[in-house]
């Protein structure tokens, strides 16, 4: 078994995987808005293709340079020029949303080893972009659309592309757990995955405004921002998943509200009206009228245009590409606005230090998320275990084999 995995190709993790929805470089942020707010998947892939002279240049014709999300979205319309002018913030390249020199997307061949994989992952990567087969009929299909002057291909170099990322792999080594056994059944505080030193906590009345950094580096290390008391006791969080599938009206909430605040108008099942009002008097006070307006006749578009948005198809969405029929995002249609695909709420996961890897594995992928905050039996804050850590376990492991 510990020989099959590590001659295993990614191409054996990309077996079912959809293809990527995709935007151009050139698009604005506006363009990126409509999309993530009508798909499931949570992050969009952004491409840049340029002229081609030849055949010959046709592998390099077209490349993933990022990926963008509803939290990448947020945190731009909150900074303070924005929100003064969210119309004018809408209509900037969609390259500002890109971090520079991060390196978060990767292009990787289908025959590149597992082993390379997750050293990719290791070294930062969050997304690696994989070529998969099409059928015969899709791609008489897609290649029928490039024929058309009037349609888009959603193919780059002819080619449909899904994404691999840590959970996937942590995913496809638990059903190899066997090979691991005593590396698996180990409590997490006697090996050094457990992250001491990066926590991201603030207290429950800070501004939500005030933590948008965090926010953007929880993003980036694929954690979360933790809401702890005056006795640093863990009480909730603030997660990049859960902000992911709010909608664009949430930049009215980040503006006005405290973070303990934000924790519960985030919550799954959409904010109290108490909040909403909230939300509402204090941008008033704080003469945000164009963020008030804006995110107004947004929640009103959205309410007016969910039948249409429900029965659309794949590719009615344009500069999007992927299979699977198009989905009714559950919006609100008002000032806090959430998405009814999300089953999480603002409670945090938690596990304690003498809890097994394979339990927090476990726990990590059945809560869809890359992290589990650890705790001490009084309720502190002990740090976090992510995906990466729990892959430089499993590198270390096969590389004994």
């Amino acid at each position: 078994m510990a020989a099959s995995l590590l001659a295993c190709e990614v191409s054996d993790l990309c077996l079912g995987k959809p293809a990527l929805r995709s935007i151009s470089i050139s698009a604005t942020v506006a363009d990126a808005l409509s999309i993530v707010t009508r798909i499931d998947e949570g992050y969009i892939s952004v491409w840049s293709c340029g002229d081609h002279s030849s055949k010959d240049d046709l592998e390099l014709h077209c490349r993933c340079v990022g990926k963008v999300c509803m939290v990448d979205i947020l945190c731009f319309l909150c900074r303070q020029e924005n929100l003064l002018q969210p119309a004018i913030a809408l209509r900037s390249p969609i390259s500002v949303l890109i971090p520079d020199g991060l390196g978060l997307v990767r292009h990787l061949e289908p025959h590149a080893s597992l082993m390379e994989a997750i050293d990719l992952i290791l070294d930062g990567v969050h997304k690696l972009v994989i070529p998969i087969k099409m059928s015969t009929s899709k791609r008489k299909k897609y290649f029928l659309m490039k024929a058309s002057s009037n349609s888009v291909s959603a193919l780059h170099n002819d080619r449909e592309y899904c994404w691999l990322g840590a959970e996937d792999i942590i995913r496809y080594l638990l059903n190899s757990i066997g090979i691991f056994s005593s590396t698996a059944a180990a409590p997490i505080n006697s090996m050094d995955i457990i992250d001491r030193n990066n926590i991201l906590a603030v207290n429950y009345d800070e501004s939500a405004l005030s933590i948008l950094p965090l926010i953007s580096q929880a993003l980036i290390h694929q954690s979360s921002v933790a809401i702890v008391d005056f006795d640093e006791k863990l009480i909730g969080e603030i997660s990049p998943f859960t902000l992911n599938f709010s909608d664009e009206t949430v930049v009215a909430a980040i503006a006005t509200l405290t973070a303990g605040e934000l924790m519960a108008y985030i919550d799954c099942g959409g904010p109290p009206e108490d909040l909403v009002q909230l939300v509402k008097e204090r941008l008033e006070e704080k003469n945000l009228d164009a963020v008030l307006e804006w995110v107004e006749e947004e929640s009103s578009t959205v309410s007016s245009s969910s039948s249409s948005i429900c029965s659309s198809s794949d590719d009615e969405f344009g500069s999007g590409s992927g299979s699977g029929s198009g989905s009714c995002s559950g919006r609100s249609g008002k000032i806090g606005g959430y998405s009814a695909r999300v089953v999480r709420r603002s409670e945090a996961i938690v596990c304690y230090p003498w809890n097994s890897l394979v339990a927090v594995m476990i726990q990590a992928l059945s809560h869809r998320v890359c992290y589990v905050w650890v705790i001490q039996e009084d309720g502190t804050l002990a740090g976090t275990v992510t995906f990466a850590s729990m892959l430089a376990v499993f590198r270390d492991r096969l590389k004994c084999f």
